[in-house]
């Protein structure tokens, strides 16, 4: 049996219990109790959450667990002193640590993630690095594991994070089964992106709005400037200016990164070819979405498939690579 230690304080985000229930699931699924999760806190007995009402919690005391878990709370205030002494503590002995969402702040206060790549909610990622400049902090991705230290975003992010650990001890099949019983549309590898770019583009007249949802619905086909201005009943001057306005960028620009998120989605779901994806969404060729994918992403659009799934390689690629 594989204990696992949840620290909680007051303020605890309800998610990160919804979070545990993939240990639960793979003990229903194996018929077996492969996991026991333990919520521990400062003083013990109840700990008030962010809903309202109050979970029941042991104190924190001296014990081994294969995983030690920091649940994420309202606010990203110091920790207390005890509970980070007891993180720090606690992770010397366990196999393995993670944080759920702000709970990062706390496995940092501990030390635990000096020199280390790092996650957390993307409204928090900017303050993490700043008062821990040492973190490698991976602002776009649902999680990240560096050694035994596991990181995730916010909500549903530890859900994933949580079915990674079950598929690292049992397997991607347990794991699959579970994201089915749980139905989710499907599981999403850490490399994901907490935020889909396309939900920043929240034009504010009608006209912009117009040439966005036409760009979405037709990204294979041609879109010149002067067909977008056709759209929007603008001259390409005036939708030029626009654009810059409204997003800070040529409607060119607009195009390829509407794009480039569309071809970085069907990239991870792993069902087609880098060449199938580029013509799909509408770059000239495998090369022109390259070169979109290292100025807006810095990584090459294979490294989205290698990441999500490593069993997928480019032709010619030697299996030492991996």
């Amino acid at each position: 049996m594989r204990k696992v230690g949840v620290v909680v304080a007051p303020g605890l985000q309800l998610m990160s219990i919804a979070a545990l229930a993939v240990f639960q699931a793979a003990n229903v699924l194996l018929e077996d109790r492969v996991y026991e999760t333990r919520l521990v806190s400062e003083g013990g007995g109840e700990v008030p959450t962010a809903a309202g009402f109050a979970v029941a919690s042991r104190p924190l005391e001296p014990e081994i667990y294969d995983t030690l878990l920091v649940a994420a709370r309202i606010g990203t205030e110091p920790a207390p002193a005890a509970l980070v002494a007891f993180t720090r503590e606690a992770a010397a002995t366990s196999r393995r640590v993670g944080a759920l969402c702000t709970g990062a702040f706390t496995l940092a206060q501990a030390g635990l993630l000096s020199q280390r790549r790092a996650t957390t909610h993307w409204r928090h990622a900017r303050e993490l690095q700043a008062r821990f400049p040492d973190i490698r902090i991976e602002a776009d991705r649902l999680f990240v594991n560096d050694g035994p230290i596991w990181t995730s975003a916010g909500m549903m992010a530890g859900i994933d994070m949580t079915l990674a650990l079950v598929e690292a001890d049992l397997g991607a099949d347990v794991a699959r089964t579970i994201a089915r019983r749980m139905i989710l549309d499907r599981r999403r590898p850490g490399a994901d992106p907490q935020a889909s770019g396309l939900l920043e583009l929240e034009p504010r007249t009608d006209r912009i709005r117009k040439v966005l949802d036409h760009v979405r619905r037709h990204l294979r086909d041609d879109l010149s400037v002067a067909r977008m201005a056709a759209v929007a009943n603008l001259s390409p001057r005036q939708l030029g200016r626009a654009c810059a306005a409204e997003f800070g960028e040529s409607p060119a620009k607009l195009v390829e990164r509407l794009r480039a998120e569309a071809a970085r989605a069907l990239l991870i779901e792993g069902r087609h070819s880098c060449e199938a994806v580029a013509d799909r969404v509408g770059f000239a060729d495998r090369e022109r979405m390259r070169r979109a994918f290292l100025r807006l992403y810095g990584r090459p659009p294979q490294d989205f498939r290698r990441t999500t799934h490593p069993s997928v390689r480019p032709a010619g690629t030697a299996r030492e690579e991996a």
